[in-house]
């Protein structure tokens, strides 16, 4: 086991925030969702698409493909988890993923009307890549840092990832927005290098962590062999052990509900930016760079105030704010209304992201040996809850017509999160201050 808190050990973790985040931004959040909401929005057939001779709406189609990504990862993450932990292979994993994802999204290059197809699973298949690195990158937390740090490099994470994905954005922003520098003529050359490099620079710099970070140590005693065969036995097993720590389970239940929105709005908020105020893509990629701006400081300052009054309270006020940006976000019928909306969700968004994954890491029993099947846990328990809420938005859209139903729908998921949050303080009053 490497000596923990080692400041560059930290910061090439951190590196695999800043390779990935690119990902989530660009194919996400901003260029893609508009790319392709505007290429499946014709004359002639409106917001209506054929994908293997179905006709879905053309947002609720990429939600289902969405999440159906997250429903095969959940699962096969319990067995990758498993395997992992019995190996010490877990970095291996980390590779394997990250060039799975990465070049899904340089595919996407090809990614036209005419190729619908092969678009939305590339995109699906990103996705899958995506997951699969957070899980072993999240994994390495409690290893790397000391629970009294958990907190600031959980966040340290986060940030690095945001200032990535921003840079990577302000590249791809330039293409967009001024294709004529470059000579381009075709309207969607601009947004398809920018899938391209998003492919590349999520590869490149994940060179860093994977020369830097340990391999993994082999814990062929904590985990019988036939286990990694039946990684949801690991997983059972993983909830046995949960059932022991009141506090952990409370959690994760809390946890489950508020991610369902978290996520979900996360994933769908361009597609709607897009669909309720035409807002185009430039002015899309404005929003979401500022929201990821606000993020990293939003971050840093929840990471802080968790010191002061607990990272439960924190996270108390936070879900409170995601129940009424949902409302408040079903009544916004200009651009500016959502200047201001994605201005509150990027203050609230990187800090319930990064306070969530350190609260869990917080209290993970000292010295636990198979970090990898907790956070594959704790990593099944998030996408499960992207499903279930990918495939609600997506459901509600299609059944009422609008897509303001399915944001609204979403409020009911953080009310649930938040009751558990508060029957959780309740229960572990101790615990919850720190």
């Amino acid at each position: 086991m490497e000596q923990k808190n080692d400041k560059k050990v930290i910061r090439s973790w951190a590196f695999f925030d800043w390779a990935n985040s690119a990902y989530n931004l660009v194919i996400t959040s901003t260029i893609f969702p508009a790319y392709y909401t505007i290429i499946t929005t014709t004359a002639e057939h409106g917001d209506q698409v054929k994908f293997f001779g179905h006709t879905f709406t053309n947002t609720a189609l990429s939600n289902y493909a969405l999440s159906a990504a997250y429903l095969v990862m959940v699962i096969l993450m319990p067995l990758l988890s498993a395997t992992a932990d019995y190996r010490g292979n877990k970095k291996i994993f980390m590779k394997i993923f990250t060039y799975i994802g990465g070049f899904a999204c340089m595919g996407l290059f090809f990614f036209r009307l005419e190729s619908l197809e092969l678009g939305v699973i590339l995109f699906a298949i990103a996705a899958m890549g995506y997951i699969g690195g957070v899980l072993f990158n999240n994994s390495y937390l409690p290893e790397i840092a000391s629970k009294d740090q958990q907190d600031r490099v959980s966040a340290q994470g986060f940030a690095y990832g945001y200032v990535g994905s921003v840079l990577l954005q302000i590249i791809c922003f330039v293409f967009v927005l001024k294709p004529e520098l470059f000579g381009i003529t075709d309207a969607s050359l601009p947004a398809r290098l920018s899938f391209l490099l998003v492919g590349i620079w999520w590869i490149g710099f994940a060179q860093i962590p994977f020369r830097k970070l340990p391999a993994g140590s082999p814990n062929y005693t904590a985990i019988n062999k036939s286990l990694v065969h039946s990684g949801f036995g690991e997983l059972m097993k993983v909830w046995k052990q949960l059932k022991q720590m009141k506090f952990l389970k409370h959690y994760l239940i809390a946890f489950f509900f508020y991610s369902m929105g978290v996520q979900t709005v996360m994933l769908a908020a361009a597609g709607f930016g897009e669909k309720t105020l035409h807002l185009g893509t430039s002015k899309l990629i404005a929003v979401i760079l500022i929201m990821q701006l606000v993020a990293i400081l939003g971050a840093m300052w929840m990471s802080k105030l968790a010191k002061r009054i607990g990272n439960v309270n924190v996270l108390i006020l936070v879900v409170v704010i995601w129940v009424g940006s949902c409302v408040y976000a079903y009544f916004i019928t200009n651009e500016f209304e959502f200047y201001g909306l994605a201005a509150v969700v990027g203050l609230i968004m990187g800090g319930i992201q990064s306070l969530s994954r350190s609260t869990y890491s917080k209290f993970l029993p000292e010295n636990t040996p198979d970090t990898v099947s907790f956070f594959s846990f704790y990593d099944v328990t998030e996408k499960l809850a992207v499903v279930i809420g990918l495939f609600s938005f997506a459901y509600i859209e299609e059944q009422t017509g609008s897509i303001r139903n399915s944001v609204l729908a979403l409020a009911s998921f953080f009310v649930i999160g938040l009751i558990f949050l508060l029957l959780l303080k309740k229960a572990e009053p101790k615990l919850v201050k720190g």
